[in-house]
């Protein structure tokens, strides 16, 4: 009996622990799970950021898109439009190309033109039209808005075609935190 307890007790030692063949194999195994999951499985957590970020970009660029549609088309045309436009014989002439921007002492929250929008430029902070910063939903996103006469709708100034009373191209491009660019280009015609 005494011998049977021994035999049993050497038994279980011997069944304790990993071989070093064991651990060396389990080792390999997962090296080769972390290279799976580096090389597969983690990139498509930066494509569906990327994903979430297009979609911010595409509403903050439709969102400036608006803002600046509700606007009039020249600083000399009619506010709601339709009874005095700009460049025509019996109204003043459109802003020339020279001129587009902000008009003296204008700022966003009283923007009253298509072109007082040009050049404007979020580098730091994101706002909206009172000033609120968005920077908690957008942030590390830029955004640059330009302005350009284009009535041939070539998508370019081009001095010796294009008039100032005709359209306005309106581009809007949005940066990403992952530095994509998202492009929002629409006319405003002067109508």
């Amino acid at each position: 009996m005494l011998l049977t307890n021994r035999i049993r007790a050497k038994n279980i030692s011997k069944q304790q622990g990993f071989t070093l063949i064991e651990l060396i194999v389990g080792i390999v195994v997962l090296s080769i799970t972390y290279v799976v999951l580096t090389s597969l499985i983690y990139p498509m957590a930066s494509q569906s950021a990327a994903q979430v970020h297009q979609i911010r970009a595409a509403e903050l660029g439709q969102s400036m898109i608006n803002e600046i549609l509700g606007k009039a088309f020249d600083e000399n045309s009619d506010m709601s439009g339709g009874f005095v436009r700009c460049g025509e014989i019996s109204a003043p002439s459109c802003t020339a190309t020279d001129d587009l921007g902000p008009d003296a002492d204008e700022q966003r929250n009283n923007f009253n033109d298509v072109d007082d929008y040009n050049s404007i430029n979020f580098d730091d902070e994101i706002v909206n039209s009172s000033g609120i910063s968005l920077a908690d939903i957008y942030t590390g996103f830029n955004m640059n808005v330009s302005v350009i006469n284009d009535s041939d709708y070539s998508g370019e100034y081009q001095s010796a075609t294009d008039n100032e009373k005709t359209a306005k191209l309106i581009t809007i491009t949005v940066r990403s935190p992952q530095n994509d660019d998202y492009v929002f280009s629409v006319y405003k015609a002067n109508f």
